[in-house]
């Protein structure tokens, strides 16, 4: 019986195409087997992506009905993957996660100055374009299965700040460079793109808060960055492509893996003391809902217990899964 069984389970290995598909596995199936000395093996299996494959062969046996289940995840082409913000202090970190990750991804990354792709070490699968310019991101977006956008604007100190008299800083945005124009034209462009050349699925991260208008970050030059960050994110939702939306905490440079991580929504992370998370995290979790179907069409807010108390993360499987909205909220 055990010899019977490999030889059927090699058999539809035998039957895979040898360009196998991207995602999924190869499930259910049924075989049914007369009892003859020569008799005729039909079966159908069922593909993630709704495709089928048939197949017919002549079988000797004695088995009547065998179940087998094949994982088609190990002969699975990677994913190309393109990071926008890939110069960012978090956006590198995903870049270099999928880069290491080389027979589950094919990763290209965005950045918006030719500095910035040397920093990175990028050759030719680093794109440099202005997301606020639609035709300059559609060569980096072509041919890709999911996209990670890591963009954001980014304020800037105003000179003549004295911290030893006691000043508070003042931030300002550079002209074009407002959260209206990257965070809401830049990523609208990005998701516009991406859904036209049939991407599967997009991870947007962004950061808590976006419930409270009278947020601090929203004054930060009075440009309400949670406002327009929070609209990309709707209109990401509304765009019918697989989604998944990280908002993160107050972001950290330290080592990750180490602490457990915790998901909520509407803020309410906000009202704890666990407002944190280590860029390395965000930067785990972005390359896991690249892989877990319990991480599409989820909106979540994201953050860490701190190191030393509770169990580091491992299972990330479990953690989307304690999200169960598939709406923004």
């Amino acid at each position: 019986m055990a010899m019977t069984t490999t030889t059927t389970t090699t058999f539809f290995h035998s039957l895979l195409p040898s360009n196998s598909y991207k995602t999924g596995s190869v499930s259910s199936s049924f075989v049914s087997v007369p009892s003859s000395s020569s008799s005729s093996l039909q079966f159908r299996s069922l593909v993630s992506d709704t495709k089928s494959i048939y197949g017919r062969m002549k079988f000797t046996g004695n088995i009547r009905r065998v179940s087998v289940t094949v994982s088609a995840a190990a002969s699975a082409e990677p994913l190309t993957v393109l990071v926008t913000g890939a110069g960012g202090r978090t956006g590198q970190i995903v870049y270099k996660k999928l880069k290491e990750r080389s027979d589950q991804f094919v990763a290209r990354g965005l950045v918006r100055t030719k500095e910035s792709k040397e920093k990175i070490g990028g050759e030719d699968e680093v794109f440099v374009g202005d997301i606020r310019d639609s035709a300059a991101i559609a060569p980096a977006i072509q041919g890709i299965d999911a996209l990670v956008i890591l963009t954001s604007a980014v304020p800037k100190m105003k000179p003549g700040f004295d911290p030893s008299k006691g000043e508070r800083p003042e931030f300002y945005f550079e002209d074009g460079a407002y959260p209206e124009q990257v965070d809401w034209i830049g990523q609208k462009n990005q998701i516009d793109a991406a859904k036209a050349a049939g991407v599967k699925q997009i991870v947007l991260v962004g950061s808590m808060g976006g419930t409270n208008i009278n947020n601090p970050l929203n004054k930060i030059g009075n440009a309400n960055i949670l406002v327009w960050k929070r609209k990309a994110e709707q209109y990401l939702a509304d765009s019918g492509i697989p989604y998944t939306i990280i908002r993160a905490g107050g972001l950290q440079d330290k080592e990750g893996g180490i602490r457990e991580l915790i998901v909520g929504k509407d803020d309410e992370i906000l009202e704890t003391e666990m407002r944190t998370i280590a860029r390395a995290d965000v930067a785990e979790v972005c390359v896991q809902a690249l892989q877990l179907e319990e991480a599409k069409f989820k909106a979540l807010d994201l953050a860490s217990k701190p190191e030393g108390t509770g169990t580091p993360t491992k299972d990330f499987k479990a953690l989307f899964a304690q999200v169960t909205a598939r709406v923004i909220g």
